[in-house]
């Protein structure tokens, strides 16, 4: 490569035939010069038809792949880790984005050098891709929405790979204590909400809530 991108979009998806096509076309329609951003997707042991689904998109994005399940924030380490961005910004495979989602971001990060990070408003949206309400993203936080500078997550040490739920949580709280994220009140996310969301299992958010307490010694979402 030999312009080097601004922004490395990190895609990790399982079993996510339904809506990765529609989550790569959002991101394959920004304003953003495609020189500017690469998308990185990393199948993380996929035993639905997303490889094939993924073949369609072979010359517009990096795949990475698992040959076994190990798990969303081992695969998100693996995009960053190959990412060639100054930048990082996560997308998830059931959701989508704003045409404009990482113009503003990246406009917003590079002409603030005393910014940290920014995150934008999401939108909650159903499974058929109606609005249920929109979101600010500092009020209630998600994983996604969020352009970091690569150097600082690598400086924290990345996604504790043994947090297999709330991931985003433990890095969100760690990044907090030593950086800062600043709002963008634009909802340029598509947050979607459906039976296969991974906190559908509460036996499992209750058991790694109870991590998330443990490990930082207080409850703070």
């Amino acid at each position: 490569m030999s312009h080097l991108p601004t922004i490395s979009v990190i895609v990790p998806v399982h079993n996510g035939e339904k809506f990765i096509s529609r989550c790569l076309r959002s991101l394959l329609n920004q304003t953003l010069s495609d020189d500017d951003f690469e998308i990185i997707v990393i199948d993380d042991g996929s035993t639905d038809n997303t490889l094939k689904v993924l073949e369609h998109f072979q010359d517009a994005v990096t795949l990475k792949q698992n040959e076994a399940q190990q798990g969303l924030p081992a695969s998100l380490n693996t995009g960053i880790l190959s990412a060639n961005g100054r930048f990082i910004i996560r997308v998830d495979a059931d959701d989508y984005v704003h045409s404009e989602y990482l113009n503003v971001l990246a406009l917003h990060l590079s002409l603030n050098t005393d910014i940290d990070a920014v995150a934008c408003d999401y939108y909650l949206i159903d499974e058929k891709e109606n609005i249920i309400e929109r979101k600010n993203n500092i009020d209630d936080p998600i994983g996604c929405g969020i352009l970091f500078r690569t150097d600082q997550m690598i400086d924290l040490g990345l996604y504790d790979e043994a947090m297999l739920i709330h991931e985003e949580k433990d890095f969100r709280m760690r990044f907090e204590s030593k950086y800062s994220i600043t709002r963008v009140p634009l909802p340029l996310y598509r947050y979607r909400q459906h039976g296969q969301n991974m906190t559908q299992d509460q036996t499992r958010v209750q058991h790694f809530e109870s991590k998330l307490k443990e490990k930082h010694e207080v409850y703070a979402y």
